[in-house]
């Protein structure tokens, strides 16, 4: 009989109808790894802040029909992953889903993953760049969850991949596709158009504590634009910048608004690439789409444009297939493919060193 493997794929979340926004957001801020206050504070705490939120983030959800869409876009993930990973195999692979902050959650997926009596356990963040607040968060609530349910498989993670060679391939793809939508240019005196890689930020306080995420942020963006240059594609500006700040604590940037007011001063079209997403959810779809097309109509760029998530590309998936196989045969936890660290010293919280 062939060995069964469970494929673990760990989101965000998110809430499932108006009246579930509040409760998600509670989750999210009661999660130590983003508010790093004792126990008792840190509820109170995202119990005023989740309260105060709550009407504000309805009505971006409310652009979604009142709930997010990346439950159904990470079923649509898993399902695309099972089947590639099950051609040929000399395996049994089955995908489960696992949410952060709303169901189904940590708990709820380890019972379904000890009802399928796997023989090894294969887990996957679907967060390219490792960040402690993101793929740290969900693997360290996973392996409690494991462990009170009793899972005795043994256990893989692979917690980043910012340099996903299929990856690369999906989002150069569709960059150029976005830029080849652009009005022509006037090659004399038109600005270059500008391509914005914007990735979610984090409070500078994070990165300066050794966590590598905007590190591989900058990589996978490199990347990207080499993939792009060696497939022909040439005459535009890169930038990485970083969208969604909140609260009041300084953050990595240069800010995505930033970006695009000095693009309306230099009149220069936009094409903006979500970087760090690979799904469409709130912040590429409302923050994005909505309210930062409408920032950039403010500042006077002549176009903007945005490249859609990688959702279930198959180049993506195929990426995503490999890291598996690659990980269930090896005891690293990274999935870079040249050696067992990707990250530089000074990016000591690198996954290799904490999981």
């Amino acid at each position: 009989m062939a060995e069964r493997c469970a494929v673990v794929l760990f989101n965000l979340g998110g809430p499932d109808r108006p009246e579930s926004v509040e409760p998600f957001l509670f989750n999210l801020f009661n999660d130590p790894a983003i508010i790093g206050l004792p126990t008792p504070f840190r509820w109170f705490l995202a119990k005023i802040i989740s309260r105060r939120r709550a009407p504000v983030a309805r009505e971006i959800y409310a652009h979604l029909g009142g709930k997010s869409p990346l439950l159904e876009q990470t079923i649509d993930q898993a399902k695309a992953l099972e089947t590639v990973l099950n051609v040929d195999a000399e395996q049994n692979f089955r995908v489960f889903v696992c949410m952060r902050y709303w169901h189904p959650m940590s708990e709820e997926t380890a019972q379904a993953v000890k009802k399928y009596a796997p023989d090894q356990i294969v887990l996957l963040p679907l967060y390219p760049q490792f960040s402690t607040t993101t793929s740290g968060s969900s693997l360290t609530d996973w392996y409690r969850a494991a462990s009170r349910a009793g899972l005795a498989a043994p256990v893989r993670a692979a917690c980043c991949y910012p340099l996903a060679e299929g990856m690369i391939a999906a989002q150069a793809r569709l960059v150029v596709a976005e830029l080849d939508r652009l009005p022509p240019q006037n090659e004399m005196t038109g600005p270059l158009p500008r391509v914005l890689f914007s990735a979610h930020g984090l409070p500078k306080k994070v990165i300066d504590g050794g966590d590598p995420y905007q590190w591989q942020v900058e990589q996978t963006s490199a990347a990207v634009v080499d993939r792009m240059i060696t497939n022909g594609c040439a005459g535009f500006e890169p930038v990485v910048c970083y969208q969604s700040k909140v609260g009041p604590l300084e953050w990595i940037g240069p800010s995505t608004e930033e970006e695009l007011e000095r693009a309306g001063r230099d009149g220069a079209a936009v094409v903006v690439v979500p970087i760090a997403f690979i799904s469409e959810h709130s912040e590429t779809l409302v923050e994005l789409d909505i309210e930062y097309r409408e920032l950039a109509d403010a500042a006077g760029i002549p176009a903007y444009h945005r490249v859609p998530a990688m959702a279930s590309a198959p180049e993506f998936i195929d990426a995503l297939a490999e890291i598996v196989r690659r990980t269930e045969k090896a005891e690293l936890v990274c999935a870079y493919p040249e050696g067992p660290r990707l990250c530089p010293a000074e990016r000591w919280k690198c996954p290799v060193d904490i999981v």
